[in-house]
């Protein structure tokens, strides 16, 4: 929705405070300026500069209010993403904020909805808001199960990315997905550029349908700030990335990464076809891959085992 507002409202600068998906108890801003986009290094090097050096104009400033902004956001997906079938969807948000949107938008389109933990509460007594957390990932494919659902969304703290599970109780990896919806988009969008993240599946380069539609994919360094730049500069019709933040140039979208919207976009692809999503998602090539690991490493040593890591892959490869 800040996102969405910075285009609407035609703001200088946008900032949203949240944790992102760290643990409870941490919080931050995501900030940007150029709309659409979020802080990359750079700019967030030069920010530390501004601030600690204290280059920067003191004065009055003044505030202004807009109520009930939600409803412009929510309508603004709703108007443009009808779908002809009904389709029932678990909608996991985890007690974040996705739950005072996700459900609404979602039942708006024309699904139909299965609420799961959206209630907000910001001591999340159930799990950590994650779509890559397991605890979460499991309490979505039980009430898929049970009420037979056809597909499951889980979205994590600020909305931004979700996770999806088939109407079997299969989690799919979000470059799976990513594929999905490409190959979906390639049929009305041909000659489209799509970036994904170095961790995605290689499937992209080679698809079948992908190439006879004539996309080119774009492989870029993992990280959303990093994604949504290239999309940007590209003018990629979209991008994916493995962590579950998608995003989506006009006419699907503003460029930013909105989960919702990537959920809306699913369920695009279930309408235009005769199938489940357990059968949709067979008729790709079976590729094998591990879920996403992090372990722990301190702030200031981290760098330093990255370029470690870099030096002995340089070494095998020579």
């Amino acid at each position: 929705m800040v996102y969405f507002a910075q285009f609407d409202l035609d703001s200088d600068a946008v900032a949203m405070v949240t944790a992102s998906h760290n643990e409870n108890g941490w919080t931050g801003v995501k900030m940007g300026i150029k709309k659409g986009l979020t802080h990359a290094p750079e700019e967030m090097k030069e920010l530390k500069e501004i601030t600690l050096n204290q280059k920067f104009i003191t004065n009055d400033g003044n505030e202004k209010k807009i109520n009930n902004y939600q409803n412009v956001y929510k309508e603004d997906l709703i108007k443009k993403n009808k779908l002809k079938k009904k389709i029932k969807a678990v909608v996991a948000c985890g007690n974040g904020t996705a739950g005072i949107f996700a459900p609404d938008i979602l039942r708006g389109i024309g699904c139909e909805v299965v609420e799961l933990d959206c209630n907000l509460d910001w001591n999340f007594p159930k799990y950590n808001p994650n779509p890559e957390d397991l605890e979460m990932l499991h309490a979505i494919v039980k009430s898929v199960k049970e009420n037979n659902a056809d597909i499951g969304f889980g979205f994590d703290g600020d909305g931004d990315r979700v996770g999806v599970i088939d109407n079997e109780g299969n989690e799919i990896f979000s470059d799976k997905i990513g594929l999905l919806i490409a190959r979906n988009l390639s049929n009305s969008h041909k000659n489209s550029k799509f970036i994904v993240d170095v961790k995605s599946t290689g499937l992209y380069s080679t698809d079948k349908i992908l190439n006879k539609n004539q996309c080119e994919t774009l492989y870029w360094k993992t990280g959303h700030s990093h994604i949504k730049r290239k999309v940007h500069n590209e003018k990629a019709l979209a991008g994916f990335e493995k962590s579950g933040h998608f995003f989506f140039n006009q006419p699907l979208g503003y460029g930013y990464d909105d989960g919702i919207n990537s959920a809306i976009q699913v369920c695009h692809l279930l309408n235009n076809q005769d199938k489940k999503m357990s059968e949709i998602i067979k008729e790709l090539p079976t590729t094998y891959q591990s879920p996403t690991m992090a372990p722990f490493c301190k702030d200031e040593e981290k760098y330093n085992v990255v370029d470690e890591m870099v030096k002995e892959f340089k070494k095998i490869k020579d």
